[in-house]
């Protein structure tokens, strides 16, 4: 073969390798094309998945609900009981009340015939009633399991100044107080009516349940009340590991009720914790969530400091002027920096969490009480058991864990029945600051998620979002203008922001090839252009609306699985990253729509 034949035979082998591949480009791209296909399907079975596997417990679910509907139709709510008499005459006598409140004497009268009762009421519906009165009356001891100390001090400082005998157990509990608990669970002679114990000293004290095994065989043991019951769920919003102790209680001593009590719980809450106290199908009774005197109110929280202390200053010294609240924040850094901006606006506030001494905590308490203090500034643990009337706002200055929190929280306010104010001040940068928190808990980041749906929804009535979260039916006229979207209607128009994420993806995209994480205000500063050039793409058009629209959307994509946040452990902190979400592979096809009921401006 000659020169000139090889010559010709490579430039052959060059033309069929050339055309070898664009052929292989194009079955790339047909596979690719295929598997976005196949990523799509998965996508809509996964779904459908979730949503029949949902069904089903909540079917099993409802049949358990079901047995305790049986039980709630006999009358509870009547005086024809043998301790009738004397549960009306201590009432008045001890608690110096004329007329019980909703639910009160069915939860009484249950508890009392040693039936087994979960009550979901709000908070400062009167709970604790329900246990101390049926104490008041009753020959033996009554447990109350309590998770925080601040609310147990509270109720022990109000009970001795009505002259009932009570004690604690806790793990700062002195010897003395220990020994003289101890000997009085077994003292027949003894008038001790109620033990407050942390879930914490049950679960630890070997000493105590065997003295309350002993109580018992005595028939000294009268009930358990477990405060804050939610807490046994795993899918509760303050899950507590301790409380999974309290499981033991039925097999331990059996024939003793418990009344389990929470001011907020979901159907699917309620059924494990029947589950777990080993009380399934007990009866249970519900309080309605809405609470007609509260105006429910969102506001976008400046983001610049000074500009968000002058709105706080205006509230506080103009629409609230001379009036009592709180203001919740989430850290005790914060909650000290806010009193100190605060107090050199001139506003006189109170600083109140729970690494202050026993005792600055108590006058600052007093000063808030007697009026000397507007407000008090205090992490989310302060309020429980707090029983001030006339607060006449709660603002949150950072939004609350989790729908239950909120409502929680906002509750304080109008205990009295008079028109009160709840106000959230939101910011994406809060969410963020939240989620590094909560997200090792089971259902953290959801319950998160739901605060941030309820402060990025426009227009929807506020007491329908929230009676839908506790599934309650509930019409938005109801409302009667109690809400900031009822008062003035949002003319929120529906949009479809699939183009805006599949932008945000291919910054995404930019920023792992220079091996880069994005948190959300990087992502919006090379979204806008800004912020280090080599994070920019430059056929990504910089949006047209505000900052603070752009954060909506990203908020609406991570709500939806179109985003999802990847946590990284520093060296002083947890840092928050966004990066494409499981629903990435649906938002990649140009067919598919992200609806969002917005406004944009």
């Amino acid at each position: 073969m000659s020169v000139k034949d090889t010559k010709e035979v490579v430039m052959i082998d060059d033309d069929d390798d050339d055309e070898y591949q664009v052929t292989e480009n194009d079955e790339i791209a047909a596979i690719d094309y295929e598997l976005q296909q196949i990523e799509s399907e998965l996508q809509i079975l996964q779904d459908r998945k979730k949503i029949l596997t949902q069904r089903k417990e909540k079917l099993r679910d409802d049949a358990l609900l079901k047995k305790s509907f049986s039980l709630s139709k006999k009358n509870w709510d009547n005086e024809d009981f043998d301790w009738s008499a004397r549960l009306r005459k201590s009432l008045k006598d001890v608690f110096k009340i004329e007329k019980l409140r909703e639910l009160q004497l069915p939860t009484m009268n249950a508890i009392m015939s040693k039936e087994d009762v979960i009550l979901i009421m709000p908070t400062g519906g009167g709970k604790s009633l329900c246990y101390q009165l049926p104490a008041v009356i009753s020959k033996g001891i009554t447990i109350v399991v309590s998770p925080l100390v601040s609310l147990m001090e509270d109720q022990l400082h109000g009970l001795h100044k009505l002259h009932v005998k009570t004690t604690m157990l806790c793990g700062k509990a002195d010897k003395e107080s220990v020994k003289m608990t101890m000997n009085a669970l077994v003292d027949k002679n003894s008038d001790l009516k109620l033990i407050y114990v942390t879930p914490e000293y049950m679960a630890k004290s070997n000493r105590f349940m065997n003295k309350l095994q002993k109580a018992y065989e005595l028939g000294r043991l009268e009930r358990f009340a477990i405060d804050e019951v939610h807490c046994c769920s795993q899918w509760g919003h303050d899950f507590r590991p301790d409380y999974k102790f309290l499981g033991v209680l039925k097999s331990m001593f059996p024939g003793i009720p418990i009344l389990g009590l929470t001011a907020t719980a979901p159907a699917k809450i309620i059924v494990d914790v029947q589950k777990m106290l080993d009380i399934s199908g007990c009866l249970v009774l519900r309080a309605s969530f809405n609470r007609p005197n509260l105006y429910y109110e969102v506001r976008r929280k400046p983001a610049d400091k000074e500009t968000c202390l002058a709105m706080m200053e205006n509230l506080l010294k103009n629409r609230f002027g001379g009036k009592s609240g709180i203001i919740y924040t989430t850290t005790i850094k914060d909650a000290e920096q806010l009193t100190t901006d605060l107090r050199d606006r001139g506003i006189k506030v109170g600083c109140y969490h729970a690494m202050l001494e026993a005792e600055y905590r108590s006058e600052v308490y007093s000063k808030w009480m007697s009026g000397k203090y507007q407000a008090v500034i205090a992490t989310i643990a302060f309020g429980l058991g707090i029983d001030k009337p006339d607060v006449r706002f709660v603002i949150h200055h950072c939004v609350s864990k989790s729908m239950e929190n909120f409502y929680q929280e906002s509750g304080r306010a109008g205990r009295d029945g008079k028109k009160s104010v709840s106000i959230v001040l939101y910011r994406l940068a809060d969410v963020f600051k939240l989620s590094t928190m909560v997200f090792q808990d089971k259902v953290g980041l959801q319950n998160l998620y739901k605060v941030l749906t309820y402060c990025l929804d426009q227009t929807s009535c506020r007491r329908s979002l929230i009676a839908t979260h506790f599934e309650e039916t509930w019409n938005a006229s109801d409302c009667v203008e109690m809400c900031d979207h009822c008062r003035k209607p949002g003319v929120g128009k529906e949009i479809d922001v699939a183009q805006y994420c599949r932008q945000l993806y291919q910054i995404m995209t930019k920023a792992v090839q220079n091996e880069t994480r994005l948190t959300a205000l990087k992502l919006v500063d090379a979204w806008y252009s800004k912020g280090a050039s080599s994070l920019r793409v430059s056929n990504v058009p910089v949006p047209r609306f505000a900052r603070e629209t752009a954060e909506a959307i990203i908020g609406h994509l991570l709500v939806n699985g179109y985003l999802q946040e990847d946590f990284h452990f520093s060296a002083y902190s947890t840092i928050s990253y966004l990066k494409r979400g499981p629903k990435s592979g649906l938002a990649l096809n140009n067919d598919h729509k992200i609806l969002f009921n917005y406004e944009l401006h």
